[in-house]
């Protein structure tokens, strides 16, 4: 019997289209990536580096391009949030029948921006039991040191645990421990048929 559902923030509810970063960069005449610069980019987008040394960093590669340039072209995501969506998850949270847990592996930074362009941000919020950036908590995913994290905070048998992701590896690293998993695809899929998946069928 499934008592918790963890929801991975990702593309399960928005697009966060990672390569709209670099497309952006490419637009303000970044073209010439090295190494170093991916580097930054994947440091920036777990919260390990701050956005104004991101922004010192390409300023001093590129000095042409602003600094608010910059800082939007990090904040290049694409928005998809329809109402019906918040709708079943206010409906699931009124029924109260099973823990629910956001997991986030997006940092601080972008979060705000989400906050500051969703309408009813705080509703979506609210639907859930406890809402978790796995970069404040210093864990990261793939390692399925995350999954034990919240295995042991919260006293959950992973048998009765039902996570959703976009991200294979990462719900394989939850199998292994024995949380019932959906590899949701985003382009097929929607949240609203999860009640529909045999693990919650009676």
């Amino acid at each position: 019997m499934i008592k918790t559902i963890v929801f991975d923030f990702g593309d399960v509810f928005l697009n966060l289209d990672k390569t709209a970063t670099l497309r952006e960069l490419q637009q303000l005449g970044v073209n010439d990536f090295s190494e170093e610069m991916l580097q930054w980019n994947q440091s920036y987008e777990t919260g390990m580096l701050d956005s104004e040394s991101f922004i010192t960093n390409y300023q001093n590669s590129f000095p042409n391009v602003s600094k608010e340039a910059l800082l939007n072209a990090w904040n290049a995501i694409l928005l998809d949030f329809p109402k019906h969506r918040l709708d079943f998850l206010q409906e699931l949270a009124s029924e109260n029948k099973y823990e629910r847990i956001l997991l986030s592996n997006t940092n601080e930074i972008h979060i705000n921006w989400v906050k500051e362009n969703i309408p009813h941000f705080d509703t979506f919020k609210a639907c859930f039991s406890d809402l978790y950036l796995s970069h404040e908590i210093q864990l990261r995913k793939p390692n399925k040191n995350i999954y034990e994290f919240l295995l042991k905070k919260h006293d959950l048998n992973p048998e009765e645990v039902f996570f959703i992701d976009d991200t294979k590896e990462n719900t394989d690293a939850a199998k292994s421990l024995g949380i019932h998993v959906w590899n949701i695809d985003p382009a097929k899929e929607d949240i609203t048929q999860l009640m529909q998946r045999k693990e919650f069928q009676e």
